[in-house]
């Protein structure tokens, strides 16, 4: 079991060219990929998203990948702007003329004005790049996948002991609930006895039909028997090493109706508090499985 939420950098070197490629993941219903990529690797970015979605199934992952470039004459090129220069020679000596002023422009000067002279870092290949731009990625994955299952595992043990509270409270509900048709057939009989009417002569029929029709509206053993069911798929999911993130949060949903309609069937106060115990623990669990890839 693995957590929707991480975070992973890599990096790889080609000539004195460093790409850093760092990752982070939060929880989502489905799977995003959001990453930040220099102009110069636009071409790369659905490779760089492919990379990204076969490791990762579930969850919104943000990305940022960046160049860096040792500051050396190797890695920038000069690039002289003569047309500004001669502009900035021309307006100089028209000036100096109108002023009576001897112009003596040096190439020093004329280098130091805006435009004039200007480097730029050399482009790079993005196709020479590519085995680095991979190499980057899988490292930045590994260590966003190693962080994910380790807080994997952290959901994984809370939410053990929080299957291990359900069934023990499922297990008081199913011993209260034949308790509960005996205490009905017992205020019945109390019911007709003050009323001061002779068990004897009330019809077996008619006695037998409430009893029935009791049984029936408050009877919760399907509802147990599929919770049990739930509880034994959600026992298995937490084993799984695959995504089982979207299956506990449909199991999690199964069993608040479970619950729900054994609150609603069972007409005894000692059950009603064991729901509201069982409710407690599946809206946990439920907040737990959002963050389950």
């Amino acid at each position: 079991m693995k957590s929707m939420t991480g975070y992973g950098s890599g990096d790889s070197v080609n000539k004195g060219i460093k790409i850093l490629v760092e990752l982070s993941s939060v929880n989502r219903k489905q799977v995003e990929v959001a990453v930040s990529v220099p102009n110069e690797l636009e071409s790369l970015e659905p490779t760089i998203r492919k990379s990204i979605l076969e490791s990762i199934s579930r969850g919104r992952v943000s990305g940022r990948i960046s160049i860096q470039r040792p500051i050396s004459s190797a890695n920038r090129s000069v690039f002289i702007n003569n047309d500004q220069a001669e502009l900035y020679k021309k307006s100089l000596k028209k000036f100096a003329d109108g002023m009576n002023i001897n112009n003596e422009l040096s190439l020093e000067t004329l280098l130091r004005f805006p435009g004039v002279m200007e480097t730029q870092e050399k482009t790079v290949n993005p196709k020479s790049m590519l085995p680095f731009l991979k190499k980057a990625i899988n490292q930045a994955l590994k260590q966003l996948q190693q962080m994910r299952a380790k807080e994997g595992g952290f959901l994984c043990k809370d939410l053990t002991k929080r299957l291990k509270n359900l069934r023990s409270i499922t297990k008081r509900v199913s011993s209260q609930a034949p308790k509960v048709l005996v205490a009905h057939r017992k205020r019945l009989i109390e019911r007709l006895s003050k009323a001061e009417i002779d068990l004897k002569e009330v019809n077996d029929e008619r006695f037998l039909k409430e009893i029935v029709y009791f049984t029936d509206r408050s009877d919760i053993t399907e509802e147990l028997i599929r919770l049990e069911s739930h509880f034994k798929q959600m026992q298995h999911c937490l084993k799984e090493d695959e995504p089982v993130g979207r299956k506990l949060d449909f199991l999690a949903q199964e069993m608040f109706r479970e619950v729900n309609t054994i609150g609603s069937k069972a007409n005894d106060v000692l059950i009603s508090k064991e729901v509201v115990g069982l409710k407690t623990e599946l809206e946990k669990i439920r907040e737990q499985v959002q963050n389950v890839e």
